[in-house]
């Protein structure tokens, strides 16, 4: 393993992974392929130009076969990780076509050259979100039945009954993560955490659906990147580990806590309209993980100071992307919400 094809590299996690491997491997080489979507930007790798020839970027879309093929045998790859995908649940529930197309058809055609080229591994990153709505004081174990409940679920779900098929079927050496929400620097602002504090910044509402009891884990993405790391050198082949904190926040205490952090007002908060099947609790075990020597090494109030601190530092990263098409998406998904 020295060649490793990250795709969706240039996302909010796949960056993380890109700069995280960069510079704990002084002799992989990290390729980035990524198709540059509204959520995908340059401007998260930048930091990896500074590792010259151990890393490169192309752009390509992981649906394209001819282009996969290309960049696989162009730099000698031999393990691929995918991150690629649609990712946000209010998108999938909106255009659900787009969520199939990459994350069920961009996995398959992944998984068709990676059996071709016959390479050394193949690792898929999927989401806690495949297990549906968790009942208190359950918590999902790798066995237990995947229920997932939205498009974007759905078809996390199918990527990965096609990884481990290929596993059965060909005998392709893979492994699957299931991670919880991540935080940290990149995500794009409209997903919950760096929405809230971006809105928080300018003195906007702050939309929590429902009653805003909703439970969620979130993880700070290096721990994330860690827990990918040790599967990738540790983890049994055709296996699926669980990557979290086992830590549950309720979103109303998560954006309470982001407004003190930042010195506002609880009176910024406005409950919206529910999201459609909106799942009330993720909760994971992660004792699979931990038997392989993994722990989160961030609190939750650790990362999520760090995270909101890094979007008060870096308002130039932000600033431009609220504008535009992501405008025009956060008018159609809040406006008619708010009344």
């Amino acid at each position: 393993m020295h060649n490793l094809l990250v795709t969706g590299g240039a996302g909010f996690i796949g960056s993380n992974f890109v700069h995280y491997m960069l510079e704990k491997y002084s002799d992989y080489r990290i390729i980035v392929f990524d198709k540059l979507t509204y959520a995908g930007r340059l401007e998260n790798l930048a930091r990896a130009e500074a590792f010259g020839p151990r890393y490169a970027f192309v752009q390509g879309d992981i649906c394209d076969m001819a282009a996969v093929r290309q960049v696989v045998q162009q730099y000698a790859i031999d393990t691929i990780i995918n991150f690629a995908a649609e990712t946000h649940v209010d998108r999938s529930i909106m255009t659900p076509d787009a969520v199939i197309a990459t994350n069920v058809n961009g996995t398959w055609v992944l998984l068709e050259v990676a059996r071709e080229q016959q390479l050394e591994r193949f690792h898929q990153i999927s989401t806690d979100e495949v297990y549906g709505a968790i009942p208190v004081p359950q918590r999902s174990k790798e066995g237990d039945p995947l229920e997932p409940r939205s498009p974007y679920s759905a078809s996390k779900a199918g990527a990965e009954h096609l990884v481990y098929a290929y596993f059965v079927t060909y005998g392709l050496p893979v492994t699957t993560t299931r991670g919880s929400n991540n935080i940290g620097p990149f995500h794009y602002p409209e997903k919950a955490v760096p929405l809230f504090t971006t809105n928080a910044l300018d003195n906007l509402p702050v939309p929590i659906y429902g009653d805003g009891l909703q439970v969620r884990d979130y993880q700070y993405v290096f721990d994330h990147c860690e827990g990918i790391d040790l599967v990738l050198h540790k983890g049994e082949l055709g296996e699926f580990y669980n990557v979290g904190t086992e830590v549950e926040t309720a979103n109303i205490a998560m954006a309470h806590k982001i407004l003190d952090l930042l010195g506002k007002p609880h009176s910024l908060i406005t409950y919206v309209t529910d999201r459609a099947g909106h799942d009330r609790r993720y909760a994971l075990d992660c004792s699979k993980l931990r038997a392989l020597g993994w722990q989160s090494r961030h609190t939750f109030d650790q990362a999520l100071e760090l995270t909101v601190r890094w979007y008060v530092d870096n308002e130039a990263w932000w600033r431009p992307i609220k504008s535009g098409e992501y405008l025009e998406y956060y008018r159609k998904q809040y406006d008619e919400r708010q009344g």
